[in-house]
């Protein structure tokens, strides 16, 4: 174990490898509060677990069982788990390389495939790094993410009111913290904003879920949009003509 450490803190540098471990480490918190919630929502015990195998996405995993859990559409909350997870798509055209040959590795490499494993991957600009940091990164999170849901799980069946503690306030959360590093495109709040009046709007009048999916008409606001105009400012700046002394420089 301790010359498995050293070679990957070789590979990859303390501070790599260091980040790695604290972002699984806070994956497992994670995926604790989600077996807490799911069972303690009423949901059976094997359905966590099931899931964090199987389908490994958390914001998916969360907005499934939160549909569910509040008298939603099974259906309505597998199409919304779908289109939250079509970002993926993209990701495996950046990140396609790391996988390697073979159909059992690329297999694993797309299960692996969530925001952080691409964004370690991402940052890396030597192809074996990126490769390493990857790997190691995807391993990490499904083993502490699946380790926090069971301990979540079967904690969930001591903890008969979760809201009492608080955790039903991390579906909302974890939605929030991964809608927020997106913010500060002024497209992308457009759209966050169209998908929340729409969501509140029609939530009063049509089944759990489905107003979900009607909120994802704010995308639609975006479409055909130009890249943000430079303030009037810095554009009659950049046009002023230049003055003599400009000239002669």
């Amino acid at each position: 174990m301790r010359s498995m450490w050293r070679t990957l803190t070789i590979r990859l540098g303390p501070g790599l490898l260091r980040d790695i471990a604290l972002v699984c480490a806070a994956d497992g918190l994670v995926g604790a509060s989600f077996g807490a919630i799911t069972v303690g929502s009423g949901l059976p015990l094997w359905l966590p677990m099931l899931m964090s195998v199987v389908v490994f996405a958390g914001a998916a995993q969360f907005m499934f069982v939160g549909l569910i859990a509040s008298g939603g559409n099974p259906i309505a909350a597998v199409l919304a788990g779908l289109l939250v997870n079509a970002r993926h798509l993209p990701f495996g055209f950046a990140i396609g390389d790391v996988f390697g040959r073979g159909l059992a590795r690329r297999a694993v490499g797309a299960h692996l495939m969530i925001d952080e494993t691409v964004a370690f991957a991402l940052a890396q600009r030597d192809v074996d790094r990126r490769r390493t940091a990857f790997w190691v990164c995807g391993i990490g999170l499904f083993a502490c993410w699946n380790v926090g849901v069971v301990a979540g799980a079967f904690g969930g069946t001591v903890i008969s009111d979760t809201d009492a503690f608080g955790l039903d306030a991390a579906f909302p959360a974890v939605l929030l913290a991964l809608v927020l590093p997106s913010l500060k495109d002024r497209s992308t709040r457009l759209a966050v904003v169209v998908g929340v009046v729409v969501a509140l709007a029609t939530s009063p009048l049509l089944p759990a879920g489905v107003p979900v999916l009607l909120a994802l008409a704010g995308v639609l606001v975006t479409l055909g949009g130009t890249p943000d105009e430079p303030r009037d400012g810095a554009r009659d700046r950049s046009a002023a003509p230049r003055s003599h002394s400009e000239d002669a420089t």
